[in-house]
This record gives C-alpha cells, sequence and structure tokens, in this order.
C-alpha cells in the first residue's frame, strides 16, 4: 500500500515539475514585456501567471507530506494533507487579487499610456495557447490520479486563459485611444483570480470539514442488501477525498447469528463495498440484532 502511494504521488509530482517550468516562462514573458510596454493589464496577468508557479511550489510541499506513511500520530494517513496544502493555492489567488485591485484603484486617475504593437498581441496569444494546453493536461491528469492540488491548479489556470482574453480585448481598445481600459482590465483580472480562489476553498472544506463523500446513500444500501444474511442497513455516513472515502454504516441481522458468521457477513460487506465504490479506503461495519 505505501508503494503504491508513493508511486501515485511520484506521478503527481512530475506533472507538477513540468506545469511549473511552463507556468513561469509564460509568467516571465508577460511581465517583462509588459513592465517595459508599461501595460498594467498584461504585467497584471504575468503576476496571476507567475502565482500559478508558486502554487505548483505549494502543491509540491503539500505531496511531500500527504505521501507520508501510516504511523502511530496518524492511523488514517496524511493524504488531507495535499488537501490543507491546496487552501494554501486559494489564499495565494486571494492576496494577489486583493491587491492588483488595489493598484488598479489606486493609479485609475492618472492612467499610463501603454504601449500596444502587434508583440503585444503574439505574447498574449502564444502564452494563452501555452495555458490552454496546460489546462487541459494538469485536468485530465487530476481527474485521472484524483488529485486534489491537480484539479485545483488546473482551476487557477483555467482563470489564467479568461484573464488573458480580457488582456487581449484591453489592448484592442487601448489601441483605439481609450488608456483607462488598461486599469479596467486588471481589476476585472482580480475578479477571475479571486473566483478561482474561492473555489479552491470550497473544495477544500468540504474534504476538512467531512462533507459527505457519497451522497447517494442507496448505492450503497443496495450492495449491502444483496449481502446474504443481512437484514436491513441504516447510519451510513462518508467522509473523505474522492481518492480517500471512510465509511461506517450498521447492518442489522438475525439476532441468533453466531458471531463468527456475524464477522464473516461484514468482511463481505467491506470487500464488496471496496470493489464496486473506486476510491474507499475503509469501511467500518456496526453489527445490530435485528428484532420482529
Amino acid at each position: 500500500m505505501g508503494t503504491d502511494i508513493h508511486e501515485h504521488y511520484r506521478k503527481i509530482r512530475k506533472i507538477l515539475v513540468v506545469i511549473l517550468v511552463l507556468n513561469w516562462a509564460v509568467a516571465l514573458a508577460k511581465i517583462i514585456y509588459g513592465l517595459s510596454s508599461r501595460c498594467e493589464s498584461m504585467a497584471a496577468d504575468g503576476f496571476h501567471s507567475l502565482s500559478d508557479g508558486a502554487s505548483n511550489i505549494v502543491g509540491l510541499i503539500g505531496i511531500h507530506f500527504a505521501c507520508q506513511p501510516v504511523d502511530k500520530d496518524h492511523p488514517y494517513g496524511h493524504r488531507k494533507y495535499e488537501t490543507f496544502f491546496s487552501l494554501g493555492i486559494a489564499a495565494l489567488l486571494f492576496i494577489l487579487a486583493f491587491n492588483l485591485a488595489k493598484g488598479s484603484i489606486q493609479r485609475f486617475n492618472n492612467p499610463d499610456v501603454a504601449r500596444v504593437n502587434i508583440e503585444s498581441f503574439i505574447i498574449m496569444l502564444g502564452t494563452m495557447a501555452v495555458n490552454f494546453w496546460v489546462m487541459n493536461y494538469e485536468r485530465k491528469k487530476g481527474k485521472l490520479l484524483q488529485s486534489d492540488i491537480l484539479t485545483s491548479d488546473a482551476m487557477h489556470t483555467k482563470g489564467d486563459i479568461f484573464t488573458s482574453i480580457s488582456v487581449i480585448i484591453s489592448l484592442i481598445v487601448i489601441k483605439m485611444g481609450f488608456p483607462v481600459i488598461d486599469h479596467i482590465a486588471t481589476i476585472i483580472i482580480s475578479l477571475f483570480i479571486a473566483h478561482a480562489g474561492y473555489e479552491i476553498m470550497k473544495q477544500g472544506q468540504a474534504v476538512l470539514c467531512d462533507t459527505a463523500a457519497i451522497l447517494d446513500v442507496k448505492q450503497i444500501t443496495d450492495i449491502v442488501l444483496r449481502i446474504k444474511g443481512v437484514k436491513t442497513c441504516h447510519k451510513i455516513r462518508s467522509r473523505g477525498r474522492i481518492d480517500d472515502i471512510y465509511i461506517d454504516l450498521h447492518v442489522q441481522v438475525d439476532p441468533d447469528m453466531h458471531i463468527d458468521n456475524a464477522h464473516r457477513i461484514s468482511y463481505r460487506i467491506e470487500e464488496a463495498i471496496k470493489s464496486e465504490i473506486p476510491g474507499i479506503a475503509d469501511v467500518v461495519v456496526h453489527m445490530e440484532p435485528k428484532e420482529d
């Protein structure tokens, strides 16, 4: 089991390193050209991409802790560390959104005239194409590996694409002679960034606050009632990440059943649930006598 977890996180770590390099290459291109051309919205978009790289580093740190084996102090393992560190990504996004909006509002009455030319559009379209590839690649790998870090980071990159579109639109309007649009676009970008942070935070808190991992309890009931010897099942609860779900439930059996038979039934229930529902880490079955 420990080897499987380490291999799982080794794959995620490799993906994050590749994405980190691409994110920072995109960020530097937009920041350097945005600052040199006095285009605030392009530089802001670059800092957004730079925060993508920072979130990759946060993800790598989270994975380091998440792949640690079960120990005395952590009998359920360390996998929630990945979810916990994904909240760090959300915090970075909120801070970045606030600072960008604040700076843009302060310069609103005295806008700089940005220099817009064909190179501006080439850089924005090129970096947006890279972001689009990164988003799809990371989203697919996040679903395949059931990784909170990869999924939340893909959402972050999706925000980059929308902000890049708003920058391209602002470049066109600035070229038409309306420099104040640069600051308006920066404020819009900050809202996109804040929304991405909110979505990540909402997803992470659901895991850390033990929100039900499986909402369709009938699915579990149907599996349990197919086991020979089971009369009824109730008090079904679930929690955890999508790849690390814990279930506990109460099962009623014949009151005259021997403890050995009851134990065998609980084992069959656990095996059946694990085989039919992906991501189940543990099933606790509480046996009760079914009184007439």
